[in-house]
């Protein structure tokens, strides 16, 4: 790979050639409106999207001229975009999902610290993302953004701030229009697909040494920061790990991540997926999320004694993974294709276990020194929306503090081998979801309606699709 001149040498390039204020050359982010105007104006931005994620991690919004979106004007948009399916359907009214009998407007409010260029574009374009208010202002809850605002609310309200580290891996896969084809790894700059079996193969990584200096370089433009990048297992799998932080700022990278790597991926004539198992045969595609909890006031993380040793709140977070992740499961593998991931013997946790160090687990605890004792939930999907798979996760180690649930012993040796302990599809996650009154307290059960609804659509939709397997062994055998 070639080298990549980092963002703060970028900055300081910026700053002595064209004296512009210094928090005005943030790649991103701004205070003020005052800000904006100048970050817009500095830059040449034309155009603007405000962008905000669905229930499916989708960005949706509107696109308008910069002299518009500097003029005080109100954004809205129905409040049916959060109710309809990956497919664009809008399911039948089930359990307690219900539409808006109006279809009242919802407003865009964009999040200034998230102002960043669009540097796949041709013409100078900037996005922002929004949150969402309801027509008079009020609170909406059952936007993905909201619903992790919510519980990092919670945290806040007892003194602690959580920490995360997603990692999210992908698949490069060649194009495809036919969705009745199997997909299949592209070809490298070697002219030859890669086959798997390349973990951590620096190899695989300079098959595509053009495409992710594109990552690095539409990455660095807008403010986004890679930790590591590697190579997986699978065929032209690839997983980046970003920095550990707020949750919120680690969901808005991770939401923008997938749009600059498909981005990336489009300009070298391949695509770019986060489906859960997108080749049959081959591992999945995770999100694992690191977390920790630290004190607001003092800093300390709150998973460590003074001595060093693992604290009450580390085992009562621990129990509460063990005890709500199968419950919130649907919001971490969100459709029918991540249950497949789910399978034992591929690479995946198929149980609620943990351990130290041991990646058969659920939750592992990785090596670390007492400060950054961490817990690591490698459960949740790369297909999931980035908002409700941090929402998700965080809340169980909430609920398991709060209720002061214990865990099981840690599983010393391989946990994949005995029975799964998890919802085997998602009628079965989303019911469970459901019927989780604790749930509701923390994500609000006006968002659980909706998405059990949305979820339950999409099964409905997928149960209309003959596979191949049924033709291949059902056709001429029953």
């Amino acid at each position: 790979m070639s080298s990549k001149r980092s963002v703060a040498q970028q900055t300081a390039k910026v700053s002595e050639s064209s004296k512009i204020p210094l928090d005005l050359n943030s790649a991103r982010g701004v205070k003020t409106w005052r800000d904006a105007v100048e970050w817009l104006k500095i830059r040449r931005i034309e155009d603007i999207e405000c962008i905000t994620p669905d229930l499916a991690g989708v960005p949706r919004g509107k696109m308008m001229p910069t002299s518009k979106f500097t003029s005080n004007t109100s954004l809205a948009l129905p409040s049916a975009i959060y109710r309809h399916t990956i497919s664009g359907e809008y399911p039948d009214e089930t359990g307690q999902f219900r539409y808006d009998s109006r279809d009242s407007d919802i407003k865009l409010v964009p999040d200034l610290s998230t102002l960043s260029i669009v540097p796949w574009e041709t013409d100078p374009t900037a996005q922002v993302i929004c949150d969402i208010v309801g027509s008079q202002g009020e609170q909406i809850s059952y936007t993905p953004r909201n619903v992790l605002k919510r519980v990092v609310e919670l945290y806040r309200k007892r003194g602690w701030r959580a920490v995360v580290a997603p990692e999210i891996e992908f698949y490069l896969v060649a194009q495809n229009d036919d969705p009745d084809y199997p997909l299949r790894p592209p070809k490298g700059r070697s002219g030859r697909s890669i086959l798997g079996g390349q973990g951590y193969s620096i190899a695989g990584i300079n098959e595509f040494d053009e495409l992710i200096d594109d990552i690095y370089h539409f990455s660095e433009k807008q403010g986004l920061e890679i930790d590591t990048l590697i190579h997986e297992e699978g065929p032209a799998q690839l997983e980046i790990n970003l920095r550990h932080g707020d949750p919120i700022e680690l969901a808005d990278q991770v939401f923008l991540f997938k749009r600059t790597i498909r981005e990336a991926a489009l300009k070298h004539g391949i695509y770019a997926t986060f489906m859960a198992k997108p080749m049959q045969g081959q591992p999945g595609s995770a999100m694992h999320i690191h977390q920790s909890v630290v004190e607001i006031a003092t800093g300390r993380n709150i998973f460590s004694n003074p001595d060093g040793s693992p604290s009450k709140e580390f085992f009562a977070f621990v129990g509460g993974m063990q005890h709500y992740v199968p419950r919130t499961l649907s919001m971490m593998a969100p459709y029918v294709n991540s249950y497949r991931r789910l399978t034992p013997d591929m690479a995946a946790p198929v149980n609620t276990a943990w351990g130290y160090d041991n990646r058969t687990t659920a939750f592992r605890i990785p090596v670390s020194d007492p400060a950054a004792r961490r817990i690591e939930n490698r459960l949740p999907s790369s297909d999931a929306n980035p908002y409700l798979a941090l929402a998700a996760s965080l809340g169980c180690g909430y609920l398991g503090i709060v209720e002061n649930l214990e865990p099981t012993p840690p599983t010393e040796d391989t946990a994949n081998e005995g029975e799964i302990d998890l919802p085997r599809g998602l009628l079965e996650a989303v019911s469970l979801l459901e019927s989780a009154p604790s749930l509701a307290d923390v994500f609000s059960a006006e968002f659980i309606a909706i998405y059990a609804g949305v979820k339950r659509g999409e099964f409905e939709t997928f149960m209309q699709v003959i596979s191949p397997w049924e033709r291949e062994f059902l056709l001429l055998n029953v």
